[in-house]
């Protein structure tokens, strides 16, 4: 079983749309799938599948001891999918203690499928970072604005400290290094990981070594949603670069998925869009980026990074973004023609394009006067 966890450094960047369409994708090529809902405190996946609000889940496994993992573990409309809900409403679980997390590790260990697909919260806490590192390929989900991807880098910041967190041993002069920098924690937020490398390799050099084994099998991917136009596709290359030059990630590219203006029908419909409409642009993408992971699931055999691949896999990514840009232009025309969409549909969602784009102008200025005064202020200094 491969385990796909998939996350996001912020919300409402589509993670838990793509995680349920994707599990309906897998499934419709004959592969066996559970998806699970670990957005424990806010768990929505149940309404994108078109389920009832369930009386089990995740939270009262943990809570009702009568009650076995497989019990919560449902049939859904879809082929080859089942679904594991979320809290079910029980409060205070989105802060599972070690004890609980373990638990919840274990049991999504013994599921039976090809697949198991983990809808993790958005952020960067502990509990959501440690079921990310699960697995060694996590899908990272942002968008191309700028808050989005910047917080996708920090996800990704967070894990690593993470993994070094688990892997530098009580005792060493690694750890005892790593927790001094907590102390500061302005410190920590600003560190440059290769030069903070540099020092433990010099310190402790065992545990830079099983550090640089353990990031050996730390091999992300990336999704990114809600595309506009190809020019975004091309942000992905930012991300790209300050993960290798920064963090000493090599980041992989499953693809680009457009915005889709009937996803947000096929949700208030609670029908997935790859139900709803399997023909269309978004949802043949998700077929894509299914038939891509199967292929990566058969073809691995734990070698290590072919860093040509994964820069192929941006380079594709930005052809596909251009290939699904044409179709998604022809899907307009098509609409005006046939009458399912007027001009007045199309003209409002162009105004509201244009507010987007002025929202996110408005809020790259404010980051950029932050950024300024941060400067500003480290220069007095």
């Amino acid at each position: 079983m491969q385990i796909l966890p998939v996350a996001s450094g912020k919300g409402g960047v589509g993670k838990s749309v793509v995680s349920s369409n994707l599990a309906i994708a897998l499934g419709q090529f004959g592969k066996r799938v559970v998806l699970a809902d670990l957005d424990l405190g806010a768990s929505n996946l149940h309404l994108i599948l078109g389920h009832r609000g369930e009386r089990v889940g995740v939270g009262t496994f943990l809570v009702d001891k009568s009650i076995k993992f497989k019990d919560i573990i449902l049939p859904t409309d879809y082929e080859n999918v089942e679904f594991i809900p979320g809290d079910a409403e029980i409060p205070g679980i989105a802060n599972l203690n070690s004890g609980q997390k373990a638990k919840v590790i274990r049991n999504l260990y013994s599921v039976e499928a090809d697949y198991l697909i983990v809808d993790l919260g958005a952020g960067t806490s502990y509990n959501t970072i440690d079921f990310f590192l699960t697995a060694s390929r996590g899908i990272i989900v942002t968008t191309s604005t700028l808050t989005s991807t910047l917080n996708a880098y920090l996800f990704l910041k967070n894990a690593i400290f993470r993994i070094m967190n688990n892997t530098f041993k009580k005792g060493t002069e690694a750890a005892a290094l790593l927790e001094g920098m907590k102390k500061e924690g302005e410190q920590l937020q600003n560190v440059y990981i290769p030069k903070l490398l540099e020092i433990v390799k010099s310190a402790d050099p065992d545990s830079y070594k099983l550090f640089l084994s353990v990031m050996e099998n730390f091999r992300p991917l990336m999704i990114m949603n809600m595309l506009e136009n190809p020019e975004e596709a091309r942000k992905a290359e930012k991300i790209k670069r300050s993960c290798r030059e920064y963090l000493g990630v090599q980041l992989e590219h499953l693809g680009v998925l457009y915005f889709d203006h009937l996803q947000e029908i096929a949700q208030g419909s609670r029908i997935p869009i790859t139900a709803y409409k399997p023909q269309g642009v978004l949802s043949q993408a998700i077929f894509r980026i299914a038939d891509k992971i199967i292929q990566k699931h058969e073809e691995d055999h734990g070698t290590f990074f072919d860093v040509k691949e994964l820069e192929q896999s941006f380079e594709e990514a930005e052809m596909e973004a251009e290939i699904d840009f044409e179709y998604k232009l022809k899907d307009l025309k098509n609409l005006l023609s046939s009458g399912a969409l007027s001009e007045g549909d199309l003209i409002e969602t162009v105004n509201a394009q244009q507010y987007e784009i002025l929202s996110l102008k408005k809020e790259n200025q404010l980051l950029k006067s932050k950024l300024l005064k941060a400067a500003d202020q480290g220069y007095r200094v």
